[in-house]
Order: structure tokens, then sequence, then C-alpha cells
């Protein structure tokens, strides 16, 4: 499990990396283009493709950051009325809601799969890219499916803990609290 939660991680990170590098070029290339003397050898560079690159990363990154989600507990919930109930029934509506978003991301997956599976025999490339587009849209299954699998994992997690995953929003990943409050006291 921990090479999958590392390779999500690392997914995840580095599509959200290259899209700000990208953009960030695409804009330096912008502004380049306007100065005089520069724009006669940055004008031959085409940053046409920068956009749809993003956006597709974008998509890409949401899709396995949902499912990031999932696993860490980061998703909002509206759980006000669940918290109140008896421990048996709270247990009932919880599995109840992991069990619908399982079900939902599988469907969503397995629909997805075979759209990605129609649009492979087609020719159709990206606009600007000229990528196949089924590979762009293979997103929609690999992240459904993963996404899918967190639920399940959960599930499975509360069932033999009686824990959901939280995010402590008090705690940053890489720092010691106890090192952190000597350090802030005085000297």
């Amino acid at each position: 499990m921990k090479i999958l939660d590392r390779l999500e991680e690392t997914l995840i990170a580095s599509l959200m990396a290259g899209a700000t590098l990208v953009i960030f070029a695409s804009v330096v290339h912008r502004y380049f283009s306007g100065v005089p003397y520069i724009q006669d050898y940055v004008l031959h560079w085409n940053f046409a493709w920068a956009q749809e690159l993003c956006i597709y990363m974008f998509v890409w990154m949401a899709k396995f950051g949902a499912a990031y989600g999932v696993r860490t507990g980061i998703h909002v919930g509206v759980d006000v009325i669940i918290n109140r109930m008896e421990p048996h029934l709270r247990s009932k509506f919880v599995l109840f809601g992991l069990g619908a978003g399982a079900l939902f991301t599988f469907i969503v997956g397995s629909l997805g799969a075979r759209f990605v599976y129609h649009i492979s025999e087609t020719e159709q490339v990206s606009a600007d890219l000229e990528w196949p587009m089924w590979i762009i849209y293979l997103a929609v299954p690999l992240g459904s499916y993963l996404m899918c699998f967190r639920f399940l994992q959960v599930a499975w997690t509360f069932v033999r803990t009686g824990e959901l995953p939280h995010h402590d929003h008090a705690q940053v990943d890489g720092i010691d609290p106890v090192e952190a409050a000597n350090e802030g006291g005085p000297a």
C-alpha cells in the first residue's frame, strides 16, 4: 500500500509542479515576445500547446487528487447529523455512504473505460498537442477506479477499527510539534 500511496502523491505533486512550470514558461515567453531585440529570438518558439497541456494536467491531478482526498479524509463532508447518532446506527450510515461512493466511482470508471475504448478506435487527437484523445481521457477510468479502491479501503479500515481518516489542520507534515514548541519559547 505504501508504494501505491507514494505513487499517488508523486503523480499529483509532479503534475502540479509541471503545470506550474509550463504556465510560468508560457507567461515569460508572452512577456518577452513584446520586448524589442529579444522578441526576434523568442517569437520562433511556439507555446500554443501550453494552455491545453495544463488543462489536461489539472484534470489528471483532480482525478487522482480526489482519490487522495478519500484516503486522507480531506474531503468536505456534512456529518453533523451522523455524528449525533447512536454508534451502531452511525456506523451503518457511514458504511452506506462509503459503499455508495465506491459504487458511484466504479460506475463512472466503467463508463469511462468504455468511452476510452471506443475513442481509441478512432484517430482523434487533441487540438494543439496532437496527442491521441484516448490517452487524455484515460484519467477518468484510472482516477475513478483508484477512488473506488480508496472508498473500499476506508470502509474496510472503518469496519476493523471504527475509525475514519481525518485531516488534522493543525499538523504540518515534516514538522515535529514538540520541537516547534521548544524553538518558539523564550531564549
